[in-house]
Formats: C-alpha cells, sequence, structure tokens
C-alpha cells in the first residue's frame, strides 16, 4: 500500500517573489494535471488488460501461468493506485493552496485528510479507506467524463475490489465490538455509529452498480428492502427515521454481509436499535408519536427474531436458548397479527426485566397494550379495611 507524503498547507507570504512564484505555478499547474491524467490512464489501461489475461487464464487448468497473471495484475493495481495519489498530491493540492481548484476538488483532498489522519491510530481502516478513496475519485472521474467505453470495462474491477475493501472495514469494526472489554461505551457507540454510515454508504453508492451490473433477478430477496430504504434518502430525518433505517440497513446486511458483519456483531447492533427504540417510546410524550415508534419496535423485534436469532446456532446459556425456542415455536405457528404482537410484548417484558428500575415506564406501557389486546387484566390496586370497607391504596 503507497504511504502518502505531509499535507500540509503553507499560508501564502505576500512578498514579490512569491507573487511572481504563486503566478508561474498557476500556469504549470495544467501541464502537472495533464502530465498526471496521462500516467492514470496509462496505469489503468495496464490494470484492465492484466485482469482481463488473469481472469480468462483462471478458467484454464494451468495454475503456474494463472498465478503469474495473478501477481502481474495486483503489481500493476498497486501502480494504478500510486498514480492516483500522486495525482491528489502534484495537483489538486497544488490548485487548491493556490486558489484554482473546484468545489469537488476541494472535498476531494477534504476527504483525502480524512482518511490520512487515521493512519497513527487506525491503520488497518487507514489502509481499506485509503484504497477506497483513491478508486472512488478514479470511477467518479470517469462517469463525470463520460468515459463509457472505458467504464464497461473497468466497473468490473472497480466493484469487485470496492466490495472487498468494504467487507474489511466492517470486518474490522466487528472484531473491536467482539473486544468489549477494551472498548470504552463511548468508543462503542463510535463504533456501532460507523458501521450504520458505512452500511449506507454501500447501500447508497455501491448496490445500485452491482444491481445495474448483475441484474435484479440476482437481488430479489433484498429488492423490497432496499426500496424502503430509499425513502430516507430525501428530506430530513428525526430520530424515529433514523432508527428505522439503521433497521432496514441492519436487515440488508444480514444477506449482503453475512461473514464480514457476522451474527455476533449483528446481534450487538440489533440490540443497539433495541435499547434506542425503547428510550424513544419511554422519551416520546404526543400519543401519535409514541404509536409510530411502537410500530417500529413490533417491526424491529420481529426482524431481530426472523433475520437474526431464528438462525443463531451457539448460544452462551442453554437456559436463554431453551427460553427463546419456546418463544419462537410459538411465533413462528402463529399467522395472527395481534397474537404475534402479545408474544413480542411478553418477550420485551422478559427482556426488559433485568434493567426493571430503569424501565418501569416502559414496562407498564407494555403491560397496557396487553390489557388492551386482551392478554392481561388490570387488578383493582385497593384493600379490605377491618369494618368491611374497599379503599384505594
Amino acid at each position: 500500500m503507497v504511504e502518502e507524503r505531509s499535507l500540509k498547507v503553507i499560508s501564502k507570504n505576500t512578498t514579490f517573489f512569491n507573487k511572481v512564484s504563486d503566478t508561474l505555478t498557476k500556469l504549470l499547474i495544467p501541464t502537472r494535471i495533464g502530465i498526471n491524467g496521462m500516467m492514470i490512464n496509462l496505469k489503468r489501461s495496464s490494470v484492465l488488460k492484466s485482469y482481463e489475461q488473469f481472469k480468462l487464464t483462471e478458467q484454464t487448468d494451468d495454475v503456474t501461468k494463472t498465478a503469474q497473471l495473478k501477481n502481474r495484475y495486483e503489481e500493476n493495481f498497486t501502480l494504478y493506485l500510486e498514480s492516483i495519489d500522486k495525482y491528489i498530491m502534484d495537483s489538486i493540492y497544488k490548485k487548491v493552496k493556490n486558489n484554482t481548484a473546484s468545489s469537488f476538488e476541494r472535498n476531494a483532498l477534504g476527504n483525502y485528510y480524512n482518511v490520512v489522519h487515521l493512519k497513527e491510530n487506525e491503520y488497518l481502516e487507514y489502509k481499506y479507506r485509503k484504497q477506497k478513496f483513491l478508486l472512488e475519485l478514479d470511477y467518479q472521474s470517469l462517469v463525470a467524463n463520460n468515459k463509457e467505453k472505458t467504464l464497461k470495462k473497468y466497473t468490473l474491477i472497480y466493484i469487485e475490489r470496492i466490495d472487498s475493501l468494504y467487507k474489511g472495514i466492517l470486518k474490522n469494526y466487528s472484531i473491536k465490538l467482539a473486544d468489549g472489554l477494551k472498548a470504552t461505551r463511548v468508543n462503542q457507540l463510535e463504533i456501532y455509529k460507523n458501521i450504520f454510515l458505512t452500511l449506507e454508504d454501500y447501500i447508497k453508492n455501491v448496490l445500485p452498480i452491482k444491481i445495474e451490473l448483475e441484474g435484479k433477478e440476482k437481488y430479489l430477496k433484498i429488492l423490497d428492502d432496499y426500496e424502503a430504504y430509499e425513502r430516507f434518502t430525501v428530506g430530513k430525518l428525526d430520530e424515529r427515521d433514523f432508527v428505522e433505517k439503521n433497521m432496514i440497513l441492519l436487515g440488508l446486511s444480514r444477506v449482503l454481509f453475512t461473514h464480514s458483519l457476522p451474527l455476533v456483531a449483528a446481534e450487538q447492533c440489533y440490540n443497539k436499535l433495541l435499547r434506542d427504540t425503547r428510550n424513544l417510546i419511554t422519551t416520546t410524550k404526543k400519543t401519535e408519536k409514541r404509536e409510530d415508534v411502537y410500530k417500529i419496535l413490533l417491526k424491529l423485534i420481529e426482524d431481530y427474531n426472523v433475520k437474526l436469532l431464528s438462525t443463531k446456532v451457539y448460544w452462551d446459556r442453554p437456559a436463554e436458548r431453551e427460553e427463546y425456542k419456546k418463544f419462537w415455536d410459538a411465533y413462528s405457528k402463529t399467522n395472527s397479527k395481534e397474537e404475534k404482537e402479545i408474544l413480542s410484548l411478553k418477550r420485551e417484558l422478559h427482556d426488559t426485566s433485568f434493567e426493571y428500575e430503569k424501565y418501569i415506564e416502559l414496562r407498564q406501557f407494555y403491560k397496557d397494550k396487553l390489557c388492551d389486546l386482551g392478554a392481561m387484566r388490570k387488578v383493582k390496586n385497593s384493600r379490605k379495611t377491618l369494618e368491611g370497607h374497599f379503599t384505594k391504596l
């Protein structure tokens, strides 16, 4: 992986000689951009050619030749990334410094800084994100310049590589979540946030390309969830919308990132969403809005059980597994919406009993719902005096 040089911006000096130097630099920048652009095109062409040769040989039984061509492809790919990195360093950086950069170029350099700052403390994430950034930058430039002929070939490599990088990033976050002893609560919240942001970035920027490239038929299983997610790409989102959006993203991840965001990490993410939704029910005072959050909770409980817990094989505690098995047997056998709701609420009462004081108000809300559904009876809170009269407690 190519390492970056220092990107420190030096403030301008207003002396005559520096002004002359700045003017000359501005004149020379277009030439430098042309040279860098030419180098990127050459390196990209080499990658495309070596990739095609490798893929053709991969279909044969010639293991030695396949290995040689794969190594050549990997070497060319590294040189290609280095050429894009050089373009940022020698061209965009200088254009920003001399106030000749476009808004796209300024944003690109800002994003580059955001990636580079990870290097010191998060090297693995830095490695993945830098490659991802460089690939996306070149892909976007090809799209912007309508290089359709090159794009047709390049997209195959782009998707293969970018897919692998997203999986690496999510796998890294999953490992961090698993190492709960070292992660503070603040760090864990940051990891959860990064997981959902990475999933959304993938669904928004990569999945549409894959669907167009590979066809809708391959993604029929997730098209409904994908279309549901698209509702949250426009307009201002409130806290309830964020919970629902993240719930959809997690559901999509169970198909797209089964191994990169394994069951243990996904379970922690679902529990995080359940905690957020419970707190939202408690803090939402308007009845109508609270009911909307409650509907999200029921859908979240269903997703959690159907898409995750029903596939869970290994449980830390056998008793917990037996409890869940009873719930799942009853839940999967009923088609009644009301019965599913009753089972979900009883499950919630069980799960929140371990933090009884924290969820007193929420548990009462659940009990009221169960009473409305006829699954629980309200008992009058009264006592009988010695004289035989009943008084309220």
